[in-house]
C-alpha cells in the first residue's frame, strides 16, 4: 500500500508531535506501506521521513521546484519528483496514493486535507482517509465539519469519510481495517 501523507513543515511544534509522526514512520516502515509526502526536510515531513528511512522504509518526496531552490527539500530522500508548482505536486501526491494519512499541520496541510476531503465525496478519491488527531489538534476542524452536516452543508453519510485516530498505532488500523465508504459517492454528493 502507498499512503499520501500531508504533514507540518514547521520545526517549532510541541515535541510531542514530533514523536506521534517518527512513531508513525517508523509503523509505516515495519508495515512494508510505502510513503509520498511533500519532500520537506523539516517539521513533521522531516521527522516521517527520517523516521522512514531509519527503518528501511519506501519515500517519495514531491516538491515544487522553488522549494528545492530554497533548499526545504529532504537532503536524504533519494527518490525526489520535482514538479513546476503546488498544483502539479498535490496531483502528484494523489495519482501514487492508495490511502491519505493527514498528520497536524498548517494551512497547506489543511488544504490538503479538505481536498481529499473533496475528492472523496465526489467519488474522485476511494481510499482510506485517516487523521492523525494527536493532542486533538484537529477537534475543531471537526466541530466545523459537524456543523456543516448539522446546518446540512454535507450530508449525515458524509462523516463516514474519515477516520479520526488519536494514535499512530490507530492510524496503522484504520488502514489495515478499511472497509470502502459507499459505492456511489456521486448519488449522494449533491444535497
Amino acid at each position: 500500500m502507498t499512503v499520501c501523507v500531508f504533514a507540518a513543515s514547521s520545526s517549532r511544534i510541541d515535541p510531542r508531535y514530533f514523536e506521534a509522526a517518527s512513531l508513525l514512520g517508523t509503523l509505516f516502515a515495519r508495515s512494508g506501506i510505502n510513503v509520498i509526502y511533500g519532500g520537506g526536510g523539516i517539521g513533521l515531513m522531516g521527522a516521517l521521513a527520517d523516521a522512514m528511512m531509519e527503518n528501511g522504509g519506501s519515500i517519495t518526496g514531491v516538491i515544487p521546484a522553488f522549494m528545492k531552490e530554497e533548499g526545504w527539500g529532504h537532503p536524504k530522500v533519494s527518490d525526489m519528483i520535482v514538479t513546476s508548482d503546488m498544483g502539479e505536486r498535490k496531483r502528484k501526491m494523489f495519482e501514487g496514493a492508495e490511502a491519505v494519512v493527514a498528520l497536524p499541520g498548517g494551512i497547506g496541510t489543511l488544504e490538503e486535507l479538505t481536498e481529499a476531503i473533496t475528492l472523496k465525496q465526489l467519488g474522485l478519491f476511494h481510499g482510506p482517509l485517516v487523521i492523525l488527531n494527536t493532542l486533538g489538534f484537529y477537534d475543531p476542524l471537526i466541530g466545523m465539519l459537524d456543523k456543516m452536516i448539522r446546518g446540512n452543508f454535507m450530508r449525515t453519510v458524509h462523516r463516514d469519510m474519515w477516520t479520526l485516530a488519536g494514535t499512530p498505532e490507530e492510524v496503522i488500523l484504520a488502514l489495515n481495517n478499511y472497509k470502502g465508504w459507499t459505492d456511489d459517492p456521486r448519488k449522494i454528493a449533491r444535497i
